[in-house]
C-alpha cells in the first residue's frame, strides 16, 4: 500500500506534463494558420487605428464656379487716325497757330505760309470776274435789242465762266498756304519755326487721334475658329500698372501668316482719359469662352505621381482618402479638376505630405476653396 501511492502520484505528474506539451503545440499551430493570422490582424486593426494620432491638416470645400477661358498675347497700340502734315505748296512759314502737344479741332489752321502773292492773284481774279459780269449783262441787253448776234452773247457768257473759274483757282491757291487739321486730335512737336522756307515734301507736324486706340496683335491659327469681331478682351500695359482696359476685336485679317502660322487681329479700345499712347507695348487677354460649374482647387492640394496620374486627399468621417483626379486648365494658383471630386467635397490643401490613405486627420480650420 505504501508503494502504490508514490506510483499514482508519479503517473499524475506525467499526465499533467503531457497535457501541457499538447496544449503548447496546439496553440503554436493555431497561431501559424493564415486564416487565424488574418482574423487576428483584423481584430487588432481598429485598436491600432484608434491608437494612431490624427494628422493636423488644412482643408477646403470644393465649390462650382464660373471660369472664363482666355488666351494671352502681346501687341502694339496704334492711333485711331494718324497723319504727318506736309505743305501743298512751297513757301515761307508766316505763323504757327498751335501749341506743341495741344488739342486741335478738325479744320483749325495750324500753320500759315506767306500768302502775299496768292492774295494779290485772288484780288486780281475778283476784279476780272467783276468786269466779266458787267460785260455779260451789257451784251445780254444789246442782244435783247437785237444789236448784237447770238455768238457775241455766247462769247461774253464764256468769258464770264472763265473769270469765275479763275477766281476759284486763285482761292484754292490761297487756301493751300494754310495747313489745317484734318480731324480732331493731338498735335506732336513741330519741326519748323516762323521764317523757315519749306517745300511741299517737308514734314511740318504730326497729328494723332488717340481718343480711341487700335491694338494690333497675333494669335496662333488654332484659335481662328473661336475668334469673331466684337469679341471681348482685356488690355494691360506697364505704363498703367494694375489697370485693365476693356476692348473688342474690330477686325480679323483674312490671311494667316504662312511662316508663323498666326492670324493678325485688330482690336479697338476707348482712351478718352488719354492714359495710353500710340506705340506703347500692351498685353492682351482674349476672352475665348465662359464655362459654368467648373471645379477649381488650390494647386497645392495636388499630389504628383509617376506618369500623368495625380491625386489629392478627400476628408470623410475624420479620415483622409486618396483620390485619383483628372486635371484641366490652370489659372494662377488654382487648377481645374475634371474628374474625381464633386461640389461640397472637403479636400486637404496643406499637410498631406504626412498622410496615407485612410489616416485619421484633424482639420485646422475650414476655408472656402477660393480662399
Amino acid at each position: 500500500m505504501s508503494l502504490r501511492r508514490p506510483l499514482i502520484a508519479l503517473l499524475c505528474v506525467a499526465g499533467l506534463a503531457g497535457l501541457g506539451v499538447f496544449a503548447w503545440r496546439a496553440n503554436g499551430l493555431l497561431a501559424s494558420s493564415p486564416a487565424v493570422a488574418e482574423a487576428t490582424d483584423a481584430a487588432a486593426a481598429p485598436a491600432a487605428a484608434a491608437s494612431q494620432p490624427a494628422v493636423l491638416v488644412e482643408a477646403a470645400t470644393v465649390e462650382a464656379r464660373t471660369l472664363i477661358d482666355d488666351v494671352a498675347a502681346v501687341g502694339t497700340l496704334v492711333s485711331n487716325q494718324s497723319v504727318v502734315l506736309h505743305p501743298e505748296v512751297a513757301g515761307r512759314v508766316a505763323a504757327i497757330r498751335f501749341r506743341d502737344g495741344g488739342m486741335v479741332k478738325k479744320g483749325d489752321v495750324l500753320i500759315e505760309l506767306d500768302s502775299a502773292v496768292q492774295s494779290a492773284e485772288l484780288q486780281q481774279a475778283r476784279a476780272e470776274l467783276t468786269l466779266a459780269e458787267a460785260n455779260a449783262r451789257r451784251v445780254e441787253d444789246l442782244f435783247a435789242q437785237k444789236f448784237v448776234s447770238s455768238s457775241a452773247r455766247d462769247e461774253a457768257a464764256s468769258r464770264l465762266e472763265v473769270a469765275r473759274a479763275a477766281l476759284a483757282l486763285k482761292r484754292a491757291h490761297l487756301g493751300r498756304t494754310r495747313v489745317r487739321a484734318p480731324f480732331d486730335g493731338i498735335v506732336g512737336i513741330r519741326k519748323v519755326s516762323v521764317g523757315d522756307y519749306v517745300k511741299d515734301s517737308d514734314a511740318l507736324i504730326n497729328i494723332e487721334d488717340i481718343a480711341t486706340l487700335k491694338l494690333d496683335f497675333r494669335l496662333p491659327e488654332i484659335y481662328l475658329s473661336r475668334l469673331r469681331p466684337g469679341q471681348a478682351l482685356e488690355v494691360t500695359s506697364d505704363v498703367t500698372p494694375g489697370e485693365a482696359f476693356p476692348a473688342t476685336i474690330d477686325a480679323i485679317d483674312p490671311m494667316v501668316d504662312a511662316e508663323g502660322r498666326a492670324v493678325l487681329l485688330r482690336a479697338r479700345l476707348d482712351n478718352a482719359r488719354g492714359h495710353l499712347r500710340p506705340g506703347v507695348f500692351a498685353r492682351v487677354k482674349v476672352l475665348v469662352e465662359q464655362r459654368d460649374g467648373v471645379l477649381l482647387v488650390p494647386e497645392a492640394a495636388l499630389i504628383p505621381a509617376p506618369g500623368q496620374t495625380q491625386y489629392l486627399y478627400r476628408v470623410e468621417d475624420g479620415h483622409a482618402h486618396r483620390i485619383e483626379v483628372q486635371t484641366g486648365v490652370r489659372r494662377a494658383t488654382e487648377v481645374e479638376i475634371v474628374r474625381g471630386i464633386k461640389p461640397g467635397d472637403r479636400i486637404v490643401i496643406a499637410g498631406q505630405i504626412k498622410l496615407r490613405d485612410g489616416a485619421p486627420v484633424s482639420v485646422a480650420r475650414p476655408v472656402a476653396a477660393s480662399d
